[in-house]
Formats: structure tokens, C-alpha cells, sequence
């Protein structure tokens, strides 16, 4: 599931850049000189969540263990539900009866638009889905199917973990229209993988990665790691990073853990303090990361996401421009017309959830977004990417003289490097071209078109630099 968490703050910078520390920022699944390069596909500014949904996040909780580090609503079948072999006889009830859940909410929400306008993707996460079986996975896609439509060629993505499915239930899941797996790994080394409580060990990695390279009519997939892992050295983070390249996943999600409060690492382990790394040496293995996959041919271009050229995940994409989605399932949570929402945690609310959805009794606070929300959550998601900020679309959104202090606030950031502007075929170009245009007022359209953060020094400093903005738009 998408987690976005930045730190507000409630006073506006000093003139000059503060004393700020580089940590990976938090994100979690739910993202050559960055100044010479460029994605290798543009795309349209954020828009505002005015158009009707095209993606779906359906969540599948279920998992055969929680992994120490994870706080997502999930339910724990047991080690016995970890054979690779696709399911025979009957399925385990918990899965079906949360099935037909879905099913129920599926039918019950009324879409959007009247214009049929279909899901081009739709997101299967969890939990370990790959653990739901694939006939059932497939009545989720007939149903979101009847409901809304799909597109003529829509990615459909499935977060499997290793251990989880042979070739059978792959080839059955692709079977039913899934065309985009994002592959749990999370480390290449055994001790690791146990000490972070994770069900599988580094052989069924490997014949995971196997399967899945094998699998005719998959060519999409993800390889998703963990650094910062307690007791992890850099010699280990390298390994990983090169048996990933090897693998030649044609995306990669690379994740900073988070201790959250309420997981098992959450009451043993203190964030910076050992045996986790410290700040600095989150901060390398961000970098090295950065490096081995750019050498390795994969575009940065999102904090937490590289891709090869033309991989980029359309579904993530989605969160990242600010675009409307739908959410289905335990926990889930959906943006729509400006507003977010979210489904509950425990199975027996959910399930009451979609009784009161059906009987048309359910109800939740319909309080749109504020312009400010709105021009906090576009400067944060678009900083997040390698795309930037579109400083023309923000200041017919949200006013001239409000970019215009933006950009007075981030000025000392470019002329450090951390901030880079961009003239309108996203060329870098040196501050003094920024501070000229800030003298011309703004004028937005001449030179400076976009800023956006460098890779990696500036997205390892993007939770202070975003802070700085809110503080600017909501002071």
C-alpha cells in the first residue's frame, strides 16, 4: 500500500539552508547526474482530482507470517499456507469468505463518471496476494471489470513473495490478466531474511526469480529491496544490489525500513541507534543504490523507483501526478473527488463496512480538500519524482505570488545543487538563470519551467526540502 508521510513545519526557513541531515525518506510500498538527465518518457503535470478514477488498489491481506518490521492490516494463515504448489482441494475459508467481501464492496460502489471510463490499472496488494488463488483473484478482475470496464491493455499488477507459487499458479494468474508482478525480495543474504522475520530464505529467492524470468507472456516485472536492515553492512547492500541487477527485473522499488510503532523491530530497535545504521550510513546506501542502478541502465525516477526505459509503474504513477483512484479492501484507501478515505482495519468493521455500504446507511465526512491541501499534496508528490514541479500548472492553480515565495524559498537550495531548475525541455539550468527569473517576478514561462530534486542528494533531503514548502502554503 501507498505511505506518504513528510514532517509539517510551522515556521518559515531562514534565508540560508539550514543545518539539515540526509535520510532516506520513508516510503513505502503501498516510489548519470540527475541534472544532465532526463526520464525517458515525459508526462503531464499533476492535475487536480477532478477526473474520474482509471486505477484500482485492491488489497489481499494475507500473509503466512507479519515480517517484524510490517504494521499493515494483514492476516497471518500460518507457516502451513506457504506451499508453492497451487491449491488443491478446498481453499482455505478465510481467503474465500474475504473474497466475497470484496466482491460485495466491488458491486456496491457506484462509479464516478457516467461516461464508462474503464481502470487502465489495477493493483493487487497486500499482504502476500500470490498466497490468493488465482481463480479468485480472477473473479476480483471479472468484477471490476463489470463494474467499471477495463481498458483495452490495462496493467494489472500482483505483489508474490518467494516461497509463494510455483510456475502452475504464475502461469494461471497470468492466465486470468495479470501482467506485472512486483516480487517481495527485500535482501540476498539468509541472515537477513530472518532476522527481519520474513517467511522465505534466499534459495526460494532464487527460484522465485526463476520462475518469474521463465514465465512466457510476463515480460513486467519488480524486484523490491530493503535497506537499513539491522546489522546490515555495505558489503551486504552491494550484494543485493548486484544479484538484483543480475536477476534484470525491469523494475526496482528500493525502500529505507521505517520502525513503526506497534511492530515487533518497533519494540526492539530505537531508529540511528545499533544495531540499525545510523543516519549517514542510510544515507550511503541510498547513494550507492542511486549509483549501481543508474550504471545498471535503470532511470531514477521516483524516490524509491527505478525503472529500465518505458517501465516506469503506470499504477504508482497514478499516486505520484495526484490523479483519483479507487481502493477496495481491509484498510484500503481510496482519493476521490479531492477527497481520501479509508476502509477499517479489522476484519469484522470491514465487514460490517460493506453491510452499511450496501444498505446505502454508510456515510463519511465529506470534506473536500482545501487549496492549500491541494497545493501541498501536488508539491509533494511531484518532488518526489524526477519530473519535478511544473512551476507554470502550479501558478495558474494556486497564484503567482504563492509559487513565486516557493521558489524564493528553495532558492538557496538550488544555488547548493540540491534543487535543480529546469527550462521547458527540462534542461538544467545554473541558478543565476533561476534568480533572474525570481527578479522578472515569476515569470514562469521564459526560462525556469520546472524544479525538481537531485538524485541523490536532494531526494535524500526531500522530507526538510518539502517541509520548507508547507511552511510557505500553510504557514
Amino acid at each position: 500500500m501507498l505511505r506518504l508521510a513528510f514532517p509539517l513545519v510551522s515556521h518559515l526557513p531562514p534565508k540560508k539552508p539550514p543545518p539539515i541531515r540526509p535520510r532516506p525518506p520513508p516510503a513505502r510500498r503501498y516510489a548519470a547526474s540527475a541534472a544532465a538527465t532526463s526520464p525517458s518518457s515525459p508526462l503531464p503535470p499533476p492535475p487536480l482530482p477532478l477526473l474520474p478514477p482509471s486505477s484500482a488498489y485492491v488489497h489481499l491481506p494475507f500473509c503466512r507470517k507479519r515480517c517484524h518490521y510490517c504494521d499493515f492490516p494483514i492476516v497471518a494463515l500460518g507457516s502451513s499456507s506457504g506451499t508453492t504448489a497451487p491449491s488443491r482441494g478446498a481453499d482455505d475459508p478465510r481467503i474465500v469468505d474475504y473474497v466475497r467481501l470484496l466482491l460485495r464492496e466491488v458491486a456496491a460502489t457506484r462509479p464516478i463518471s457516467d461516461d464508462g471510463v474503464p481502470l487502465e490499472t489495477v493493483f493487487f496488494g497486500g499482504g502476500t496476494p500470490s498466497l490468493v488463488p488465482p481463480r479468485l483473484v480472477g473473479a476480483v478482475l471479472d468484477a471490476l471489470r463489470a463494474r467499471f470496464g477495463l481498458s483495452a491493455c490495462p496493467e494489472v499488477s500482483i505483489e508474490m513473495d518467494p516461497g509463494t507459487f510455483d510456475a502452475t499458479r504464475l502461469r494461471e494468474l497470468v492466465g486470468v490478466g495479470v501482467n506485472r508482478v512486483s516480487l517481495g525480495v527485500q535482501a540476498f543474504q539468509e541472515d537477513l531474511l530472518r532476522a527481519c522475520g520474513r517467511a522465505h530464505g534466499v534459495e526460494e529467492v532464487r527460484e522465485a526469480v526463476g520462475i518469474v524470468t521463465a514465465c512466457e507472456g510476463l515480460q513486467n516485472w519488480s524486484m523490491d529491496l530493503i535497506s537499513s536492515l539491522p546489522n546490515q553492512t555495505e558489503e551486504m547492500w552491494e550484494e543485493s544490489l548486484r544479484c538484483t541487477v543480475d536477476a534484470r527485473p525491469t523494475h526496482v522499488s528500493v525502500y529505507d525500513l521505517q520502525i513503526e510503532k506497534g511492530t515487533k523491530f518497533g519494540q526492539m530497535y530505537t531508529p540511528g541507534v545499533f544495531p540499525l545504521p545510523s543516519d549517514t550510513e542510510s544515507a550511503n546506501f541510498y547513494k550507492i543504490a542511486s549509483k549501481r542502478l543508474s550504471e545498471a541502465g535503470y532511470n531514477h525516477y521516483e524516490i524509491s523507483s527505478y525503472c529500465k526505459p518505458g517501465y516506469e509503474c503506470k499504477h504508482n504513477l497514478t499516486y505520484w501526478q495526484n490523479r483519483p483512484f479507487y481502493a477496495f479492501g481491509l484498510g484500503s484507501a481510496s482519493y476521490i473527488n479531492g477527497v481520501r478515505y479509508s476502509r477499517p482495519r479489522r476484519m469484522k468493521e470491514y465487514a460490517e463496512w460493506v453491510q452499511k455500504l450496501e444498505d446505502g446507511t454508510w456515510s463519511h465526512e465529506s470534506r473536500s480538500s482545501d487549496m492549500k491541501d491541494m497545493a501541498m499534496d501536488v508539491v509533494m508528490l511531484s518532488l518526489r519524482t524526477a519530473w519535478g514541479l511544473d512551476l507554470q500548472s502550479f501558478s495558474k492553480s494556486f497564484g503567482k505570488s504563492l509559487a513565486l515565495s516557493l521558489c524564493n524559498t528553495l532558492k538557496p537550495f538550488v544555488e547548493s545543487g540540491l534543487v535543480i531548475a529546469m527550462d521547458m525541455e527540462r534542461r538544467a539550468l545554473p541558478h543565476v538563470d533561476f534568480e533572474l527569473d525570481l527578479q522578472n517576478e515569476g515569470d514562469f514561462d521564459s526560462r525556469v519551467a520546472f524544479i525538481r530534486l537531485s538524485d541523490p542528494d536532494g531526494f535524500l533531503l526531500s522530507n526538510e526540502l518539502i517541509s520548507l514548502a508547507f511552511g510557505i502554503i500553510s504557514p
